[in-house]
């Protein structure tokens, strides 16, 4: 059994870590309100725009659809990443980064990965594994805002229009609560419409035609598709952060006590051991 010196010194270690661990869980559900609050007010902005760009797609033909909606013959992939920039969050990361492996090894197995990484943890992993990272854009979330990611997302777009990739796939975790991510391999480029029904398009006039108002709404929908991804992610990322802390501090609490009981014993036989001691000498001194 350790001394007493030791289990003393590792129940104050304990008790410092369930602190930090304590404050961080609380940091980051201050963090998480703002985020969710966020991604919440953009989804039914995002999803009407996405189902009205569809809806307009699929009324056009194939050949109208531009460069965006074009589909190729798949060579080379894109994979964008999307996580944070520090740990302490359970496997929000690893989730992210074995979702990558599984669609490079198992739905693009031979084709000509690249890597644009959203986050310090996959820019880290993926330039240590010599993979092709064309950008890293780590300092995203110090500065969260639409413009910021619409630069993204033009970068993305010119070099789609350019022929360097003939898909593009966001991979990020969406926030659904406190506790749940899911994993989401969203397809970016090409644009593919979901839905054959093209009746609610006759229910609008259109000015200026049809097919300047899908010119003019691929490029924001796609902009606001990636800014509703990052903005999950953020969301998610404090939510399981917030998880995994409480977790830690609960696990230190119960070691604490744990420690705390082992202390109690170890105390109470040296103290034992100490009055048989006395007992046995003041015998020996009497007889």
């Amino acid at each position: 059994m350790a001394n007493l010196k030791e289990i003393r010194s590792r129940i104050t270690s304990v008790g410092s870590t369930m602190q930090i661990t304590s404050a961080m869980k609380m940091v980051s559900a201050a963090k998480l309100k703002r985020a969710q609050d966020a991604i919440v007010k953009m989804r039914p902005y995002a999803n009407k725009l996405t189902e009205l760009l569809e809806s307009l797609s699929a009324s056009l033909d194939s050949s109208d659809g531009g460069v965006y909606s074009t589909k190729r013959e798949i060579s080379k992939v894109l994979i964008v990443p999307i996580t944070s920039n520090r740990g302490l969050c359970g496997g929000f990361n690893a989730y992210i980064i074995k979702r990558v492996y599984e669609l490079i090894n198992v739905h693009y197995k031979n084709k000509e990965i690249s890597i644009l990484s959203i986050g310090k943890k996959s820019s880290e992993h993926f330039s240590k594994n010599n993979f092709n990272i064309i950008g890293s854009h780590d300092e995203l979330f110090n500065d969260l805002t639409f413009e910021n990611v619409s630069s993204i997302a033009d970068d993305i777009m010119k070099k789609y229009r350019e022929g360097s990739f003939d898909k593009v796939v966001l991979v990020y975790n969406q926030f659904k609560n406190a506790a749940t991510q899911i994993i989401m391999a969203e397809n970016f480029l090409p644009i593919q419409s979901e839905s054959n029904d093209t009746q609610a398009v006759g229910d609008y006039l259109f000015e200026p035609t049809k097919e300047e108002i899908v010119e003019e709404l691929i490029p924001k929908s796609l902009k606001t598709q990636m800014f509703k991804a990052i903005l999950d992610s953020h969301a998610a990322e404090h939510g399981a952060r917030m998880t995994a802390m409480h977790k830690a501090t609960d696990n230190a609490s119960e070691l604490k006590k744990e420690l705390t009981l082992t202390y109690n014993k170890a105390r109470q036989a040296a103290i034992t051991g100490e009055i048989l001691e006395i007992v046995g000498g003041a015998e020996a001194l009497n007889g």
